[in-house]
């Protein structure tokens, strides 16, 4: 049975999904890491994978941008297909003392969204990472020689023109990411019971106008790719 979104049959999206937002990144991280990837889904051309890696099942799928895709997608893994394990690997703007190229491991996701407050009475959300997700990633990371940090991350609804006064609110509660979908993840996440950990590079720094160059993000995406495939078997 598929669902709107998604034409895979249940059973062949795995129990652990690795989530970019780009469709063709889905596709790049799938066939650089997973043995023998097969095309499950490509509906609205969101592509997803699924593959093994190490001899368990993997699906890499596209979300697309912003909460309200993601939440799309995440809530159809959830509950059609009955995926347990999501991570979400991208990019993100960096704040204060980071520096290009840094990976955030995400322990919490605050927002200008009001997705989870309409879903929790209006009040604010903790938004958090699954913590033995959290653990495996920064254990794996330390046996990769992957330098990477645990971070608080701020997801936007605003691309452009948002709060004029928002780096300012970030600097001061020491988040040093900034990008548009772990808050929401990690809502639905606590809502839907599945465990959730969104693992971040730094590609452009929006205090120092710095960016990371094409060839770094694609080495910097299949090193998040592999910290998260072994966090999910360490988890």
């Amino acid at each position: 049975m598929s669902t709107p979104h998604i034409e895979a049959d249940v059973g062949a999206i795995a129990d652990t999904v690795l989530l970019p937002g780009d469709p063709l990144r889905a596709r790049f991280l799938a066939h650089a890491l997973l043995d023998a990837p097969v095309q499950v889904t490509a509906r609205r051309n969101m592509l997803g994978f699924t593959g093994h890696y190490q001899g368990q099942a993997v699906t890499v799928m596209g979300g697309g941008m912003g909460i309200p895709s993601t939440a799309i997608y995440v809530t159809e893994l959830a509950r059609t297909y009955g995926v347990r394990r999501i991570i979400r690997v991208g990019t993100c703007g960096g704040v204060g003392e980071v520096a290009i190229g840094d990976v955030l491991l995400a322990q919490s996701g605050s927002t200008d969204s009001r997705f989870n407050r309409m879903q929790f009475g209006g009040h604010d959300l903790s938004t958090c990472a699954d913590f033995p997700l959290l653990r495996a990633a920064v254990d794996a990371a330390a046996t990769q020689g992957l330098p990477a940090r645990v971070a608080s991350v701020f997801s936007t609804d605003c691309f452009y023109d948002g709060d004029p006064q928002l780096l300012g609110h970030l600097r001061r509660h020491r988040i040093h990411g900034i990008e548009m979908e772990t808050a929401g993840l990690y809502g639905l996440a606590m809502r839907e019971g599945f465990a959730a950990l969104a693992i971040l590079a730094v590609s452009d720094h929006l205090e120092h106008d710095t960016h990371m160059p094409a060839e770094q993000r694609e080495q910097g995406l299949l090193a998040m790719g592999r910290l998260a495939l072994a966090a999910a078997l360490l988890a």
